[in-house]
């Protein structure tokens, strides 16, 4: 003899079964922002060595600081705006201002269906600073990611 699963029973189950294969995690785990990594290194000796204080903050936007008189700072992010091209920033090493200014291109990078999209950025020249504190600049990778890699080394 033959049993009949009811009609609203069977799409009940086939819908909850569908929803369970569907589901993934939606948490994003993954760095989604893309910064400039810049690693500060003194002059005299070469190595990486951490300014006693930095302050950096983006020209136009005096009242947000990114750095605010940190102290030992031997890694910093620097962020870009990927609606312009350019980003200038104030950099004070120690008590000594420079500006630096950045252009670049901006392009859409999928990074995963739980995190979306960001913009990765490609250095289009070497970076423009004064050189009060800074005395020079080695680029190491142009391609800004959101891989945590160095990809400026900031001699002062």
């Amino acid at each position: 003899m033959r049993q009949y699963v009811p009609r609203n029973l069977f799409i009940a189950l086939s819908g909850l079964i569908l929803f369970l294969i569907s589901c993934g995690p939606e948490s994003c785990f993954e760095e989604t922002n893309a910064f400039v990594k810049v690693t500060f290194c003194l002059n005299s000796t070469g190595k990486a060595v951490a300014p006693d204080s930095l302050t950096l903050y983006g020209i136009n936007m005096d009242q947000y600081k990114i750095y605010n008189k940190s102290l030992k700072v031997s890694s910093a992010l620097i962020p870009l705006n990927s609606e312009t091209d350019k980003s200038t920033f104030i950099i004070r090493i120690n008590g000594i201002s420079d500006t630096l200014e950045f252009s670049y291109t901006s392009y859409p990078h999928l990074l995963s269906k739980e995190c979306g999209y960001t913009f990765y950025h490609t250095l289009d020249t070497d970076p423009v600073f004064t050189k009060n504190a800074i005395v020079k600049m080695n680029i190491d990778k142009r391609t800004i990611t959101t891989i945590n890699e160095e990809n400026i080394r900031i001699f002062y």
